[in-house]
């Protein structure tokens, strides 16, 4: 199953990437997540680009972020 992700990575205050809406845990599981977990994450993001519509990027999803997202998913 292919990700969402459409390489305009940012993040909200609350860690939504606002290029593909997945939350910053859930890009980091997106790899070794099963088809049916990928299945549950690509419901709820048309949602969330309508809940996120008024958001902006803050931040940038940086490699010191995605590992501290790494930790505390492990």
């Amino acid at each position: 199953m292919h990700s969402p992700c459409v390489a305009r990575c940012g993040l909200n205050e609350n860690d939504y990437c606002m290029g593909c809406y997945r939350h910053i845990d859930e890009i980091v599981v997106w790899s070794s997540a099963s088809d049916e977990q990928k299945k549950q994450i690509l419901a709820q993001l048309e949602a969330r680009k309508v809940q996120f519509s008024d958001s902006e990027n803050n931040q940038t999803l940086s490699r010191a972020k995605w590992l501290e997202a790494e930790k505390r998913l492990i």
